[in-house]
């Protein structure tokens, strides 16, 4: 694996301690945006390590990952899927406002476990052979 995809790897690994430690003090909208961010770094370096390329948008990291890893049996058929659910809590702590649109804390503890998972079955995909 070069630098690159373990640069992204690090930064998927600060994005969960982000996720963590705001996740503790009841920021849940910031732990589900940090998670996300988490599972986005992770993609990014498997499409780097694996195509020497970076996706330049969300849309474009989520549909390019989606092809690397569909017949992948280090990836669970569920975390791709995760990218998408968690792209919409990054979106409704960026850009909306409203009680409805708010991240609780069971959906934030939930995002974290699952951009934890995400991250893991990443790294295992690209270390295996």
């Amino acid at each position: 694996m070069t630098a690159l995809p373990a640069a992204y790897l690090e930064k998927a690994a600060q994005s969960l301690r982000e996720a963590r430690a705001v996740a503790e003090i009841g920021y849940y909208q910031a732990a589900g945006r940090a998670a996300y961010l988490a599972a986005f770094h992770a993609a990014q370096a498997l499409i780097l390590a694996r195509t020497d390329k970076v996706a330049k948008t969300h849309s474009g990291v989520r549909s390019e990952f989606s092809r690397l890893v569909k017949d992948d049996p280090a990836m669970e058929r569920g975390l791709t899927a995760f990218l998408a659910r968690a792209y919409r809590m990054k979106v409704a702590a960026d850009y909306t406002v409203g009680a409805d649109e708010e991240v609780g804390k069971s959906e934030a503890t939930e995002a974290i476990e699952s951009a934890t998972r995400f991250v893991e079955a990443v790294e295992r995909a690209l270390s295996g052979p």
